[in-house]
């Protein structure tokens, strides 16, 4: 976006808070960066400050729930967003977003909004609530409330931090005028609190005042000073007065709403607060007391930071704050501490400020948020559903849904990709990457119908020999797509076998329907064609795993190291699978291994590609052995096993994904055929055929591992050949999606005329 841009910033009002600081400290920063900032609010104190700076405010009534005087906002704001020329909208309230959603809908201005915090969601009000295109939360958990609750795609929410004006906040600030005002002599014992004083916020103000005669029994001469407004002023003030008559003088001040909290902070010996008010304290050098009405942490110390930082300073998911909790602290810094520990815990505080709370990473982090929101405005968006066997722990099916996403995310950041998973929490949270629950029904559906491509995306999915189960699941999928509308492309697909003649037809029936089918071997591709799907609509292509790249090998060897794998000896890595006749395979294949080792001096690693099947395989292996190996066990990404592999002199493998991370590694490989894609894939990369595991013949499998190490080099020149190809191969996938998702072509114009 263009760094002169218009941009209004609207919220309800500009009294004292958390949020009303953070946007009158940001206005001024983007200001600076050379943006024209106008602001829109109810009014109230900061706007002195905001004029002071050049920023102009409008008076708009968007701080209640009051149905005329959101209508009357929503025409106000329509015609400052004309009179102004207004290029983009930040809101930051649940009001002032709902009116500027509407706005957005007839105007489309690009539009941006901030979380300061999480919102009952009652009674109807999550409808009141408008996210915008972006949304800059001020801490991960509320990412993770926004997601959580209002299904907010994770790339469409930037995480910032409460930029604090380290100036403005300072040690170096006087209290000359405000020790004046109160009567306070420099060696008076002073806390302060800052805080909105409503009923949803009042909390440790109110066991702050009802503590007032406690505290000034052990701190002699104690003072309190209780900044804020609030609908609960006038009672708090009340109370507070018959607390000071109750101590026989003056320990709490109530001062009301201020714009000098930086000098209001300044006389303190202790702060008591959180959230913006906090940080603000910390960057004046003050010791702090982390309390409010979401919870208690107490005072501030260095094994604190990461609790603290992970709320936002806010306490959010902490203890309940009490008065016994408080007096503790409160004592514990004015009475435990020398002046000297003070003065280290509040440097330690203002370090923290200064090193991750800067008005500049906050205003960055908006600008991104704009950045992104004014492109999308200006760039058709597509919305694309992947569904495969995702979420079930089994590495190669994960590694295509890594794969698949890594390609298309990169055809730009105008493609959303939302992945179908059986474990949606764990998959969102490990590869950052949107998923829903593909058992859930309205999940589903709400994916579906907001996407634009449903893409089938890569494995043997179509398939019966493991169960119809799993076939229906599938076909559903895509019938349910076309059913509403939707474009739906079979992506690098395996396809069966699918043996019963009710299956077979079902498939020909569904897969006839969908727009595109890309497969992954010529053996798919004649499958589909002798259950009668149209030939114009098929491509072969290649496993979306051939361009996948994974952790630098330095770190794997680390992990191998670390998982108890020595690398005293070249490694041979072993990749086996539970299947029919299982038992008579291992019988050979553990002889097999002791010659790896007795003969060629190796170290043999098992790798299980799917936990914890492939454990139990590579068990009952090892324990036929007479030799010692290895298995390795972990929590492993597709990306760390890709590079694990890497680490290996040659592959003896069951599994197909082990086989393409070593051919995508130019790893030399044997390959062991208990389904026909393994022969495929064999024959593909040039590559040696171990023989069927019905039928597995040890001489030939010791010959052909004797051929790999005495040829290494010729193996490798080889693979370097036909996986650079079929990367090229599995990269046409993306391209076949591109040209899906354009409008008004004709299918033969569309894909080129290609033929499989």
């Amino acid at each position: 976006m263009k760094r002169d841009a218009t941009i209004l910033m609207t919220l309800m009002g500009l009294e004292i808070g958390g949020a009303e600081t953070h946007v009158v400290e940001l206005s001024k920063a983007l200001q600076k960066k050379g943006y024209r900032i106008i602001v829109a609010s109810n009014g109230g104190v900061y706007e002195k400050e905001l004029l002071a700076s050049g920023i102009k405010h409008y008076r708009v009534p968007m701080h209640q729930r009051n149905v005329w005087n959101m209508i009357r906002s929503y025409f106000m704001l329509k015609k400052i967003v004309k009179k102004e020329h207004v290029d983009l909208v930040h809101s930051h309230a649940r009001i002032p977003g709902f009116i500027c959603g509407q706005l957005h809908k007839r105007m489309k201005f690009p539009f941006v909004t901030s979380a300061h915090g999480v919102f009952y969601t009652g009674m109807g009000l999550r409808y009141l609530t408008n996210w915008g295109q972006k949304v800059v939360a001020v801490s991960e958990d509320i990412r993770e409330y926004l997601r959580n609750n209002y299904h907010v795609r994770n790339e469409n929410i930037f995480v910032t931090v409460n930029g604090i004006d380290t100036d403005k906040f300072s040690p170096a600030i006087s209290g000359k005028a405000v020790r004046k005002e109160f009567h306070l002599s420099e060696d008076t014992p002073t806390l302060v609190h800052v805080s909105r004083m409503d009923e949803a916020t009042v909390m440790v103000t109110e066991q702050l005042i009802s503590l007032a005669p406690a505290l000034a029994k052990a701190i002699p001469g104690i003072r309190m000073l209780l900044v804020g407004a609030g609908e609960r002023f006038e009672d708090l003030k009340a109370e507070s007065a018959r607390m000071n008559a109750a101590a026989g003088r003056e320990v709490i001040t109530m001062t009301g709403a201020r714009t000098d909290v930086n000098a209001l902070l300044s006389v303190g010996d202790v702060f008591v607060g959180v959230s913006r008010a906090a940080l603000e304290a910390m960057a004046a050098k003050k010791a702090v007391v982390l309390a409010g009405n979401e919870g208690y942490i107490g005072t501030f110390t260095p094994d604190k930071l990461e609790l603290a930082m992970s709320n936002n300073f806010c306490c959010r998911g902490c203890e309940a704050p009490t008065a016994a909790k408080l007096e503790k602290d409160i004592l514990g810094v004015l009475q435990g501490m020398t002046p000297q520990e003070r003065d280290a815990a509040g440097a330690y505080s203002r370090s923290v400020i200064m090193e991750y709370y800067s008005v500049q990473r906050m205003a960055e982090d908006c600008v991104k948020a704009y950045d992104a929101a004014w492109r999308e405005s200006r760039e058709r968006q597509y919305h694309i559903v992947m569904s495969g066997y995702y979420g079930f722990n089994n590495t190669g099916d994960e590694a295509i849904m890594l794969s698949m996403h890594h390609n298309i995310q990169a055809m730009g950041e105008n493609y959303h990709i939302t992945v179908l998973s059986n474990r949606p929490k764990e998959t969102s949270k490990r590869y950052n990457i949107e998923a829903v629950y593909r058992f859930g029904i309205r999940d589903v559906y709400r994916a579906l119908k907001w996407c634009d491509v449903l893409l089938s995306g890569g494995g043997s999915l179509l398939q019966d020999s493991t169960s119809t189960r799993s076939l229906l699941y599938y076909l559903s999928i895509t019938a349910c797509a076309k059913a509403l509308g939707k474009k739906v492309m079979l992506y690098a697909n395996g396809i069966g076998p699918v043996s019963g003649k009710r299956n077979r037809r079902l498939v020909k029936q569904v897969v006839n329907r969908a727009d595109l089918i890309t497969l992954r071997e010529e053996n798919s591709y004649e499958e589909l064609l002798s259950m009668g799907v149209k030939k114009s609509k098929c491509f072969v292509t290649a496993d979306p795993v051939f361009t996948m790249n994974g952790i630098a090998q330095e770190d794997a060897k680390k992990l191998l190291l670390d998982n108890g794998i020595p690398m005293d000896k070249p490694l041979v890595a072993v990749s086996v699978r539970n299947w029919k006749n299982i038992e008579s395979f291992t019988d050979e294949f553990a002889k097999l291994c002791d010659t790896v080792v007795r003969k060629y001096d190796r170290n043999i690693v098992f790798i299980a590609m799917q936990v914890p099947n492939d454990y139990r395989t590579s068990e009952m292996v090892q324990k036929k052995m007479q030799e010692k190996s290895y298995i390795l066990r972990g929590d492993f990404t597709p990306y760390d096993l890709i590079s694990v592999i890497g680490c290996m002199d040659f592959i003896l493998g069951m599994r197909l994904h082990t086989l393409i991370f070593a051919a995508r590694k130019i790893v030399p490989l044997i390959g062991f055929v208990y389904d026909p894609k393994i022969k495929y894939y064999l024959s593909r990369l040039d590559m040696p055929d171990g023989g069927s595991v019905k039928g597995f013949d040890l001489a030939k499998a010791e010959a052909l591992v004797d051929d790999i190490i005495n040829h290494k080099a010729d193996y490798v020149k080889r693979l370097e050949e036909k996986s650079a190809l079929l990367c090229a191969d599995a990269h046409r996938n993306e391209r076949y999606l591109e040209q899906l998702l354009q409008q008004g072509r004709s299918k033969e114009r569309m894909f080129g005329g290609e033929k499989a």
